[in-house]
């Protein structure tokens, strides 16, 4: 049996091989076409054939066919890369060869492969690249080569298939799955996908954002699913817009059922693992935390901040199951440090010894998962249910020195909860703009000569309060005044900081929400002319835009084509009262504005009374992924709330 199915790999490889080398000429015709004139290279084929087992193991065979078409493109493809994690997979080239145009080829030896660590932060579970010098490239050539891949995800592997190939079974036995990114980064001629599954399997698949060939037959014992697109150019990028996958053309596809098999599982392995069992010390840790505290809410609070708090983040390979299994509650504790599945496992572990119903859950921060149960996931969390039934999401690895539970910088994201009756996939939800407040009040006077002299307070609430507070929390507290001076530097290189009132302990973030008092004096903040003062408003004058992230999006596009992002819902209250000397008057009209829409509204004035100008706004920003259809909302109370930041004039 063992050696029907090397043969039959063999066969697998060696058609693969020949269909390319008889395919490719085609595509350089079609490659010699105006639109693919000012590439600096072509790719011409670029096909991935795919053999299942009725494990669930996979083989694949990737083929590229590249031509250069200038110096450029000579010097991008020099040397060949090929990403792998071993984790999951193993990989090597098979054969590469350069077609040059007078006829003759050079055959590459790959041997002379190289296999290097790929550069890693945090995370260090020892991702790999395997790297094949070509030489002196010129334009006219054609690469052609093919790697050989063989493996699944979260599984350890190691090199290429030895006698024994029970290691590149899949954890969830019998299923495939894969996620097709269907765009380029180059002008490609011809994308084909085709994978070739057992007779008695049945696989679901869509295709997303695009459209494609496809086509399911017949093949041996085996269906095979094939899908291709021809003239794929570099996916154009718009700023500030949603992650590939939830633009581009891409394919899913999943022999699992549905979701909640994959939640069963999910709960299943980890529960046999072992992953929360209970430990003496952990359990007393847990005891004094939770000592006095009355509801359920005050507990998960406490020991969720505990262990975002304690548990620091550093990823190094544990071994056979890294992805998939989250280590035990010993490890983690002591360790005190791990991934995102390590922090939310330690999360899972107290809450069982404080009484509660935890699990793990999967989901993917950054895009969106799709309702094919293809494993779209790069984050685990905790759930944990409440009294009233529902399942609460937990992130300790986002919420170290935050007042949430669960980081608004992943609302509107997908889940999947890993519970033993299964579940559907969930989506965290909108978080109203009021709960990631900062407000900046100020009361300021200016003189004749122009200098600016008074105080403001800054509060935060929220996302907004954790990005102002981390100086307090994670800085070096010879730091903290030179860090609120240079708030007040970055509205002028002449300003100078009186005082600084940010409380006796800044670092408590559990208490209650950020506040900072300066006071401050700034020379000559006015340009001063013939009986006239030029100035921006103080709160609207670069104060503070680390945590308004909303200005970092281009708001100049009149259209938007994709979805967009920001980092948190936000509301944004700027106000200043400012004393001017007697006899001057505002020469700019006075200002009222109001906008209200489902993404963003917008309220200001700007007015004179008597000695004092009064300036007040209110920008409320409601989502953190917007469609495309709430660019003009969203840029309208934008664009208008900016233009409170103009120059005044006051003349006398």
């Amino acid at each position: 049996m063992k050696k029907k199915q090397l043969l039959t790999l063999a066969l697998f490889f060696t058609a693969s091989a020949a269909v390319q080398g008889q395919s490719w000429k085609m595509y350089e015709q079609r490659a010699g076409s105006q639109e693919y004139a000012g590439a600096d290279y072509v790719t011409l084929l670029d096909s991935t054939h795919v053999s299942v087992r009725p494990t669930g193991q996979g083989s694949f065979a990737v083929c590229k066919v590249i031509k250069v078409q200038n110096l450029k493109g000579a010097l991008s493809n020099r040397v060949l890369k090929y990403d792998y994690d071993p984790l999951t997979a193993a990989a090597a080239f098979r054969r590469v060869t350069i077609w040059h145009s007078d006829g003759t080829s050079t055959e590459i030896d790959v041997a002379k492969t190289c296999d290097y660590v790929a550069p890693a932060r945090a995370i260090y579970w020892g991702a790999r690249q395997i790297m094949l010098e070509l030489g002196a490239l010129r334009p006219g050539d054609v690469i052609d080569y093919e790697v050989e891949k063989k493996g699944f995800t979260y599984a350890l592997l190691a090199d290429l298939p030895t006698d024994d190939d029970s290691r590149f079974i899949p954890p969830m036995r019998g299923q495939f799955y894969d996620i097709v990114p269907f765009w380029a980064t180059e002008p490609t001629v011809r994308k084909v996908y085709k994978v070739v599954i057992p007779k008695e399997k049945d696989m679901q698949y869509q295709f997303y954002q695009g459209a494609c060939t496809s086509s399911v037959r017949f093949e041996g014992e085996g269906k095979a699913y094939t899908f291709a697109m021809d003239g794929l150019m570099p996916f154009a990028k718009e700023p500030n817009m949603v992650d590939f996958f939830d633009a581009a053309p891409k394919l899913m596809m999943s022999t699992t059922p549905d979701w909640r098999e994959k939640s069963r599982w999910f709960n299943k392995v980890n529960e046999d693992y072992g992953s929360f069992d209970a430990i003496p010390e952990a359990q007393k840790k847990v005891d004094e935390l939770i000592k006095g505290k009355k509801t359920e809410m005050e507990k998960i609070a406490v020991l969720t901040h505990w262990v975002a708090d304690n548990i620091r983040y550093a990823g190094v390979t544990m071994g056979k199951g890294e992805g998939f299994t989250l280590h035990n509650l010993k490890m983690n504790y002591t360790d005190r440090c791990g991934v995102c599945k390590d922090i939310a496992g330690t999360l899972i572990a107290f809450l069982r010894m404080a009484g509660f119903e935890a699990y793990p859950a999967m989901t993917m921060a950054g895009s969106r998962v799709e309702t094919i149960p293809a494993d779209h996931f790069n984050h685990c969390v905790a759930v944990v249910r409440l009294s009233d039934g529902t399942l609460m999401p937990l992130d300790p690895t986002w919420v170290p020195f935050c007042r949430e539970l669960w980081s608004s910088a992943e609302q509107q994201q997908n889940y999947l909860p890993g519970i033993p009756e299964g579940s559907d996939l969930c989506v965290t939800p909108l978080s109203a703009p009021d709960n990631h407040y900062v407000r900046i009040h100020a009361d300021n006077q200016i003189d004749e000569k122009g200098t600016l002299k008074g105080s403001f307070t800054i509060t935060a609430e929220g996302q907004s309060d954790s990005n102002i507070r981390r100086i307090f929390t994670t800085g070096f507290q010879s730091e903290w005044h030179n860090t609120m001076e240079r708030q007040l530097l970055n509205v002028s290189p002449k300003a100078r900081l009186i005082s600084v009132d940010y409380g006796k302990s800044p670092k408590d973030y559990q208490k209650a929400p950020i506040r900072i008092t300066f006071r401050y004096e700034i020379p000559s903040y006015a340009m001063k002319g013939t009986d006239e003062l030029v100035f921006k408003p103080f709160v609207m004058n670069n104060l503070y835009t680390q945590v308004m992230s909303y200005l970092r999006i281009d708001t100049s596009l009149e259209t938007r084509k994709y979805a967009f992002k920001d980092a948190c819902s936000r509301l944004v209250e700027l106000d200043e009262t400012l004393r001017i000397p007697a006899g001057y008057q505002l020469q700019n009209e006075a200002k009222n504005d109001e906008i209200s829409g489902q993404a963003a509204d917008f309220e200001g004035t700007l007015r004179q009374s008597g000695n004092k100008l009064q300036l007040n706004t209110r920008l409320a920003l409601k989502k953190r992924v917007y469609e495309a259809s709430d660019w003009e909302n969203f840029r309208n109370a934008v664009n208008t709330s900016k233009t409170y930041g103009e120059y005044l004039v006051i003349k006398k």
